[in-house]
């Protein structure tokens, strides 16, 4: 039987089933050992250094011991610490995005996604470049400045060179004052040459969801297929990390396995990135299943209460303090209002999962990958952050600046984020208000922006952000950062 060992390159050995099962029966064991819990709380709470906060983190077996405790008393101050180390780290900023569908076109048997190749109803479609351009200027014209490209997995139809063209096509559209200015990826596990090439194209994170980390359910939910490769897959963020690629995300499709077992496997893999390239993941994603074409949730016995996902985020944030958190329009309005001040950096905005939505008045259903339950405006979702007051950020300098990987981690430990990253989301959101935002969002978010730039705890910079504000304002200069 395979050992554990988070500094293993198999998946076996740094997913370990025997460990998350012990994981699991340990955190059940303990779940009412206040003064357990007590100690992790204390452990994982932000300490002053310097100018920033230092967090030391939770191992998955201690982040699984809260995730277990019933104690309402104990879970409401999860969520407060959680709260905590969200504006300690990330500060009221949230990163605006949205997903782009290339290509449907898929040769796997995935069980719960639409686009698997037995579905013979779907409509299926590929992008030419020119519409790639064309939902590019759409996505431009709503104010997006952050894409995640995302394509179903076939060599004939989607290839590395296909995929390479795309990106090369989004970053070459300048569209009155829109530029797409950080594509990130999640397609398919692939080789390390192949994720050179992505890196070489200028893209930004590289996003792959592992679904499960169980590898039995695995296989079973990957019946047929390339995809139907356990280790490959589970192993394809060493192989983008040795092929060059300093940010990666990480996500499951909670409902699939139980959550416990999806929620321990998940920190692993944090880890086992820690320990062998001196970096955890840039961001950690929280799908839940949803319906789709010729996908019935409710077939799989594994879904987890809105009050259960908000105490998975709030556990995630405790456990790694430094990873970006996402959450899409997979989720209501409501569900991601609750979930924000509880670890949530980055949200999609407007989003269409079908290939070739954006360009469409009325939202396609014919080739959506899953239903789209926030189904806003950018400008609505803008709005409504701003009113719960969170600065939408449309920032993408760090990447830019070669801010990434354990540069960036440095940068968020060391307090300077408040330097840099809030006076870009100041400056991102000035562009966003005169160039596409209606009258009201107008008024709201420069107000927020005249209350948060006095927050800027140095004067040179400051003075600076006012100034480029202010250009912004009344010229056609952009993309200033710092």
């Amino acid at each position: 039987m395979a050992k554990y060992d988070p500094k293993s390159l198999k998946a076996e050995e740094f997913i370990n089933d025997e460990e998350i099962l012990e994981t699991i029966k340990y955190a059940e064991e303990n779940k009412n050992n206040l003064s357990l819990i007590d100690e992790i709380l204390e452990k994982a709470r932000p300490k002053k250094q310097g100018k920033g906060y230092v967090c030391s983190g939770l191992t998955h077996r201690e982040a699984s011991v809260l995730l277990a405790c019933e104690d309402p008393k104990k879970i409401e101050e999860m969520y407060k610490l959680a709260k905590e180390i969200k504006l300690a780290f990330y500060g009221n900023r949230i990163v605006m995005f949205a997903p782009l569908y290339l290509s449907n076109y898929c040769v796997n048997g995935c069980v719960y996604c639409p686009y698997h190749m037995k579905n013979k109803h779907i409509t299926r479609k590929k992008l030419t470049q020119e519409e790639v351009r064309q939902e590019v200027i759409a996505l431009q014209d709503m104010g997006h400045k952050r894409l995640a490209i995302e394509a179903g997995e076939d060599p004939v139809n989607n290839p590395i060179e296909y995929i390479l063209d795309c990106i090369d096509t989004i970053y070459s559209v300048h569209h009155k004052n829109g530029d797409i200015r950080r594509v990130n990826v999640n397609i398919a596990a692939t080789t390390v040459e192949n994720y050179k090439k992505l890196k070489d194209a200028g893209i930004g994170t590289y996003i792959l969801f592992q679904e499960t980390y169980n590898k039995k359910g695995y296989l079973e939910l990957h019946p047929t297929g390339p995809k139907h490769d356990y280790d490959y897959h589970t192993e394809a963020m060493d192989r983008a990390m040795d092929g060059g690629i300093d940010d990666v995300g990480l996500g499951v499709l909670f409902g699939l396995e139980g959550y416990k077992y999806e929620f321990a496997g998940l920190l692993m893999h944090a880890e086992h990135l820690e320990a062998v390239h001196g970096v955890g993941p840039h961001t950690i994603s929280v799908p839940r299943v949803k319906h789709a074409d010729d996908i019935d949730p409710d077939v799989f016995d594994n879904g987890i209460s809105d009050e259960m996902f908000k105490k998975i985020i709030a556990c995630i944030r405790i456990a790694v303090p430094y990873t970006g958190m996402i959450i899409s329009t997979r989720e209501s309005e409501k569900v991601r209002g609750e979930v924000l001040e509880l670890g949530i950096s980055q949200i999609s905005g407007a989003s269409r999962t079908s290939v070739g939505g954006y360009t469409e008045e009325e939202r396609p259903h014919d080739s959506e990958q899953f239903d789209v339950s926030d189904q806003r405006t950018l400008d609505e979702v803008v709005n409504w952050l701003m009113k719960l007051g969170f600065i939408p950020s449309f920032c993408t300098a760090c990447y830019r600046e070669g801010r990434t990987g354990d540069r960036f981690m440095s940068l968020c430990k060391s307090g300077q984020i408040l330097n840099c990253c809030h006076p870009n989301a100041l400056m991102t959101l000035a562009e966003y208000l005169v160039d596409y935002a209606e009258d009201e969002t107008k008024e709201i978010g420069f107000k927020l922006i005249k209350d948060e730039l006095s927050k800027i705890p140095t004067d040179k910079v400051r003075n600076i952000a006012m100034e480029h504000i202010e250009d912004i304002k009344n010229s056609n200069k952009r993309d200033f950062r710092f």
